[in-house]
């Protein structure tokens, strides 16, 4: 939950991060560290320092970027040294083979999945989906992604302080968070294509 600096024995609590920094420091932290300082950054709008939508949309704007960053070098670099030695990680076979399977459903999904969020906008930009095709999921997955962790911070912003005191890391409650909203959107998605079938069933 600290931000270390390199050469000093002191460190920097997260919180103390974004209470210094705002909405910048928001946003560069969802694109640096991820869920965990988004989360940080809802429990700053549950004691008032942050402002909500704005929070959503810092959150949201710097997972877009970052994504978005990986997949092109991914899509410009893919025979490069570089990309090639992520290639032979297993987590990268991993997100190929799940992309493989449901691509659209895992570009959508895959900042939610724990152990795939860096590898797997590198490796989708190596296949052959288009650009337009990942930018729009990938704004869309980054808008929901913010508004989830954000809203987890703020709802249960009290209960994870107290919590602080019995738990090292916050890594439970984000991946719990996570697969609910990774549900809830399956579910949702499910319905609504059953409808569609008896609608034209019917």
């Amino acid at each position: 939950m600290n931000a270390a600096c390199p050469g000093r024995d002191t460190t920097i609590p997260l919180d103390q991060i974004i209470a210094e920094y705002g909405l910048f420091g928001l946003f560069a932290g969802a694109a640096v560290e991820g869920e965990t300082i988004v989360v940080i950054g809802g429990m700053m709008v549950h004691r008032g320092i942050l402002p909500f939508l704005p929070a959503i949309a810092a959150a949201a704007g710097g997972s877009f970027l970052s994504d978005q960053l990986f997949f092109m070098l991914g899509r410009r670099f893919r025979d490069h040294s570089i990309v090639q030695r992520i290639q032979r990680k297993p987590a990268f076979a991993k997100a190929l083979a799940t992309f493989d399977r449901h691509p659209l459903l895992f570009v959508f999904a895959f900042r939610f999945l724990y152990g795939l969020r860096t590898v797997s906008p590198i490796a989708i930009g190596t296949t052959q989906l288009r650009a337009r095709t990942f930018l729009l999921l990938n704004a869309a997955a980054a808008a929901v992604w913010g508004a989830t962790f954000v809203s987890v911070g703020l709802f249960f912003g009290t209960a994870i302080e107290e919590a602080f005191g019995r738990i090292k890391s916050l890594t439970h409650v984000l991946i719990g968070a996570g697969v609910a909203a990774l549900v809830l959107w399956l579910v949702l998605a499910f319905v609504r294509r059953r409808r569609k079938r008896t609608t034209n069933e019917a």
